[in-house]
């Protein structure tokens, strides 16, 4: 029988979110981009809201393509606020564009956006296992800190600590599934 973490539910989204994305590591800087585009969007929203909006998000931030997205205009701001698909949050759109010129920024002063998030971790990934099905979840993590600060230093919006740790478990930085789940 397959066992999940008890966060993912029975909505088939989360649980092929859960089964096939959450937790596992990512090594390039497109869906690493991607990510940072989502979590940020999803900052005081349930997951699930930004899932269930992620191909609309695909399709106005010309399919997580950076040098594109860094390019975008007020008009392009203005046209993404019309799709209902995406968070209608004038702030949140704007720091996507403004997020994505420092994202390449970042790639440009260590080669990859993968190198910058990884300069703040141990080698591998940090794995933290529940021993319990207890909520007993972390939220956020030294690391995820470091790297939030640094983030809102160079100007990044809307990727506080606790969004962090979130993009962390996402891109699998951090693996959090529950000691029983088959996922793990």
């Amino acid at each position: 029988m397959i066992k999940r973490c008890g966060w993912c539910g029975n909505d088939p989204l989360y649980m092929a979110y859960h089964d096939e994305e959450w937790g596992k590591a990512v090594t390039d800087d497109k869906t690493l981009f991607e990510f940072l585009i989502l979590e940020s969007a999803q900052a005081g929203l349930s997951w699930i809201t930004i899932l269930r909006k992620r191909e609309g998000y695909r399709r106005n931030f010309a399919d997580f393509d950076a040098q594109k997205v860094a390019q975008f205009t007020d008009e392009d701001v203005d046209r993404i606020l019309q799709d209902p698909e995406v968070i209608r949050n004038r702030g949140k759109v704007k720091a996507a564009i403004s997020n994505a010129i420092i994202f390449l920024s970042i790639q440009k002063e260590f080669g990859s956006f993968y190198s910058y998030l990884y300069s703040f971790m141990p080698n591998q990934q940090i794995i933290n296992n529940k021993v319990d099905n207890y909520r007993s979840f972390m939220t956020t993590s030294a690391e995820s800190d470091a790297i939030a600060k640094d983030l809102k230093k160079r100007g990044m919006k809307f990727f506080g600590s606790t969004i962090c740790y979130a993009y962390m478990q996402a891109v699998g930085m951090v693996n959090d599934h529950e000691v029983d789940c088959s996922f793990k």
